[in-house]
């Protein structure tokens, strides 16, 4: 019987419908442990209790550096009862960003996975705001007994649903991460439309994979009390985790494509463990052709669900889904990223006119949706810049929709590279090699990569007489960035090409990688 969507205001409801309904039903497993609906639901109100009692107050904002992990909810969701905001933070990071993200964010309070902890120790006396550390997990849990101390508490009077409830860190135009902040309705309002026409009944199982500090991790964890099933969380993707869930019962993932066509490489074995699946959804990522007919092939009675979002709507916003994959008469929708969720609208825009353009041209993709960001946490021009007085979102992606309404996502405006399901924009990474002493110009791009969609390439032009290996640049990138941020290649030249008023034509140097195919991205 399929299993119904429970009306929702603030985004706890899901949760404490399920906790009222059905109390002894599974919630979460995680390595061994479970927790039912009603205990799931008890431990929030916990947090929200030791919250309070921390002098923690609405509007405040904490933080959770951890891998995948039950506490992440638990704090988000005890956070929404008094009005606090958690940041999920990246834990790839390396220290100069980590403790730019902690101190941006002004988080007081800080958990940190007991894994992670001598990562956190590198950056803790430069923390300016964090107050209180508690270690989640391993042989000194500091979690379990600050839950315990807290007094249950049910949602605030003062508490409105829009109130920030995530700050999810998106990285940065200008070279550093923007805090996007999103408040309980917008994320309710995503909640429901992102299920697109997936419906799920008794015994149907998520596996939470994708890390929680995307937003795409952390919304589809979230989908368990929507769904009202449970979620088998793993801390990482990894091979035997990933198995560990399918064998366990999983009927439900959400994986990037780079995850997929690792499972293709690893052979018919792998692919076949996977076909259990009852629904795989993917995206982050455009899924290159080869590896999405080979996962089809080898998933026949699996229903395919590509989505297209970013953490500014929450994640999703278009979705494809299995009937359209599997349309002969139209096999080009395959590349294409589906039609717009319920309540959201679009539009394609002249970027320079800003009028729109004919059905079928190409423009920059605009969406006005309830799953809308507030706005970026301090940064009110780059909100400006984001979101026009109409409510009207601007992606920074070229695009054009078919008759049907089908968007293909064509170019981006915005200078950014996704590899591997993850976003690096080329200032982050520019900034950086611009401070090796031999380098006197650079640009960062991405170019095609079979297995991560994109891999990042640096051009650069070393200053007269001074010139360092390309793998000693790498290696300085690699002490100051995260690996996934990392140039996996270096192009060096004598110059850059520049227009007239002296702008580098990053355009120009992608042309030779891409040509020939169907898209820029």
């Amino acid at each position: 019987m399929t299993i119904a969507i429970p009306h929702a205001i603030f985004l706890p409801d899901f949760l404490a419908h399920r906790a009222a309904t059905n109390p002894d039903g599974p919630c979460w497993i995680f390595e061994g442990r479970s927790w039912s609906w009603g205990e799931a639901w008890e431990s929030v109100r916990h947090v929200a209790g030791a919250l309070t009692a921390a002098g923690v107050r609405r509007g405040d904002r904490v933080a959770i550096l951890d891998k995948n992990n039950p506490a992440v909810l638990q704090v988000l969701l005890g956070g929404c009862q008094v009005g606090v905001a958690t940041t999920v933070v990246n834990w790839r990071l390396s220290g100069d960003e980590l403790d730019y993200v902690l101190n941006d964010c002004g988080a007081t309070i800080l958990f940190v996975g007991h894994q992670l902890v001598a990562q956190l120790d590198l950056v803790r006396d430069r923390l300016e705001h964090v107050r209180d550390v508690i270690v989640v997990g391993g042989e000194h849990d500091e979690l379990e007994a600050w839950l315990a101390a807290g007094t249950p508490t049910d949602r605030q009077p003062e508490v409105t649903p829009d109130d920030i409830c995530v700050v999810m860190y998106s990285s940065g135009t200008t070279g550093r991460p923007k805090g996007v902040q999103l408040s309980q309705h917008a994320m309710v309002e995503h909640s429901v439309n992102g299920l697109g026409d997936t419906t799920y009944v008794e015994g149907d199982m998520l596996l939470v994979a994708m890390p929680m500090f995307h937003v795409g991790g952390t919304s589809y964890a979230l989908l368990a009390p929507v769904v009202g099933v449970p979620g088998y969380i793993i801390s990482e993707v990894a091979a035997t985790k990933l198995a560990g869930g399918i064998l366990a019962g999983c009927t439900h993932i959400f994986l990037v494509p780079a995850v997929v066509a690792a499972l293709i490489a690893a052979g018919p074995e792998a692919m076949a463990l996977f076909s259990r699946l009852k629904g795989f959804g993917y995206g982050a990522a455009p899924m290159p052709l080869p590896v999405l007919r080979a996962a089809m092939e080898a998933w026949p009675d699996t229903e395919f669900q590509q989505v297209y979002g970013m953490t500014e709507m929450g994640g999703v916003i278009t979705v494809l889904n299995d009937e359209a994959h599997r349309d002969a008469a139209h096999p080009e929708r395959l590349v294409s990223a589906g039609r717009p969720v319920d309540h959201a609208e679009m539009r394609i825009v002249d970027p320079v006119s800003l009028d729109d353009v004919p059905r079928g041209g190409s423009g920059e993709v605009w969406f006005r949706t309830p799953q809308a960001t507030s706005g970026y946490l301090g940064k009110p021009e780059a909100t400006a810049e984001l979101l026009t007085p109409e409510g009207w979102l601007r992606t920074g992606d070229l695009g054009r929709v078919d008759d049907d309404g089908f968007l293909f996502i064509e170019d981006r405006i915005k200078d950014m590279i996704i590899t591997g399901g993850e976003n690096v924009y080329s200032p982050e990474v520019e900034r950086v090699l611009a401070e090796h002493p031999a380098v006197l110009e650079l640009a960062v791009i991405g170019v095609p990569d079979d297995r991560w969609g994109e891999a990042v390439k640096a051009v650069v032009a070393f200053k007269p007489d001074q010139a360092v290996t390309p793998e000693e640049l790498i290696a300085y990138a690699r002490e100051r960035l995260a690996a996934y941020k990392t140039p996996s290649s270096i192009d060096v030249v004598e110059t850059l090409p520049r227009n007239p008023s002296g702008k580098i034509l990053k355009r120009d140097l992608r042309k030779p990688y891409w040509g020939g195919r169907d898209r820029q991205v």
